[in-house]
């Protein structure tokens, strides 16, 4: 209980730390971005110690799956609602301005600043395990350099199984982005939990490449170009597909609805018939 203690304390941590960033930010929207490094160090930094849990947890310090679980879905839940307006998810930056909903420059420091607070979140994980305040972190920071990879198949099967994933997330997000955040929210914690559950044993179906790279890339097993492929081109792949289903086009590439035919909405009225002349 005392490891469970351990890290709801840290994970207080974290989520304060990052709310205060945000909210010092806040008031000057050319730093926006800074919200997304928020969003993505909070994301990083607690999903890691949900791995630990995982990995050691169960019989170090006696806690099963059930609380794992759940811990996942209430951090997914908390960063929805905390993180509002923010996604911490590079390819949500991207697939916005893909829509044109955002710029070239705005876009790319989103997702610098992302992949910034991912790699804050793990170095502020590695801290936190070095400290060894009980034992299932002293195991875990014994074994930090040699962690476990989340990619337990082949790379071809990877890269599928992450784009499935994220066609599937990328619609549904779509469809539910217009919905009040009491229902968007939750859902989309519920998603993300479900997924993360079903794809353990492949990916662990993360589809955010800068959560990917704070969680896994840093493990041997594969190279960074294979990890690349499997939880970036395939996340960005998915999303392009999602966006194409769903819209029928592309707006940033194609203007051509290519799926879907459009009707006009209003009917072109008839001219008047001439006049028959009278004999």
């Amino acid at each position: 209980m005392s490891g469970l203690n351990a890290s709801l304390g840290y994970f207080l941590s974290v989520v304060i730390f990052a709310v205060l960033v945000q909210t010092l930010f806040r008031k000057w929207p050319r730093f926006s971005f800074v919200s997304e490094f928020a969003a993505s160090f909070m994301l990083v930094a607690c999903w890691l110690e949900i791995q630990t849990i995982v990995e050691v947890g169960q019989w170090a310090g006696g806690l099963g799956q059930d609380v794992t679980v759940t811990m996942l879905f209430v951090l997914l839940l908390t960063h929805g609602v905390l993180c509002a307006g923010t996604s911490g998810n590079p390819s949500l930056v991207v697939q916005k301005f893909l829509q044109l909903e955002a710029g070239a420059l705005p876009t790319a420091l989103a997702v610098m600043a992302q992949f910034a607070g991912a790699h804050l979140g793990l170095l502020a994980a590695r801290y936190y395990w070095s400290l060894e305040l009980t034992d299932m972190h002293m195991i875990k920071n014994l074994m930090s350099r040699e962690c476990s990879t989340s990619l337990l198949v082949s790379v071809v099967q990877g890269f599928f199984t992450e784009c499935a994933c994220a066609l599937l997330f990328h619609l549904i997000q779509l469809n539910l982005r217009r919905r009040s955040a009491l229902i968007r929210v939750p859902l989309i914690a519920v998603l993300l939990t479900f997924f993360s559950h079903v794809a353990r044993s492949y990916t662990s179906a993360f589809m955010n490449p800068s959560l990917a790279y704070g969680l896994t890339f840093h493990c041997p097993g594969f190279t960074f170009k294979e990890y690349a492929l499997v939880y970036w081109l395939s996340s960005l792949t998915g999303m392009m597909l999602a966006l194409l289903l769903y819209m029928g086009h592309i707006p940033k590439l194609f203007a051509k609805n290519l799926l879907y035919f459009q009707k006009t909405r209003f009917r072109v009225p008839k001219g008047d018939k001439p006049e028959k002349k009278k004999k």
